[in-house]
């Protein structure tokens, strides 16, 4: 068994319900490569991942979150997102880190 495998193996047992269920989440997104709540169409936003139901980009999230700007202050500056919109989105940039990394860096830029 490989060292990460061991890791996440003891790992587990000090994890609550919920993180495993996080974790699990996590796992299949990467896997499958399926979003929930991201969505991706053209001419809206650019085309960029954005919250679904919104125009809100994932980079904008990850941008304020990289200042440190707390989960509950995104939240209350975006009232009609909700903490699962927040989830979706660093799951999103877990598995396309350099695509949002480069959109950050580009709308600064801009």
């Amino acid at each position: 068994m490989s060292t990460a495998l061991q890791t996440v193996e003891s790992l587990l047992s000090q994890m609550s319900p919920g993180e495993k269920a996080q974790l699990l989440q996590w796992v299949v997104s990467d896997l499958g490569g399926i979003f929930p709540g991201i969505e991706k169409t053209p001419g809206v936003c650019g085309g960029e991942a954005r919250i679904a139901r919104t125009r809100i980009p994932v980079w904008l999230l990850v941008r304020q979150r990289q200042l440190g700007v707390s989960e509950e202050a995104i939240l209350h500056g975006y009232p009609h997102l909700r903490a699962e919109d927040l989830g979706n989105a660093w799951n999103y940039y877990r598995a396309h880190k350099d695509e949002i990394e480069s959109q950050i860096i580009e709308n600064e830029e801009a």
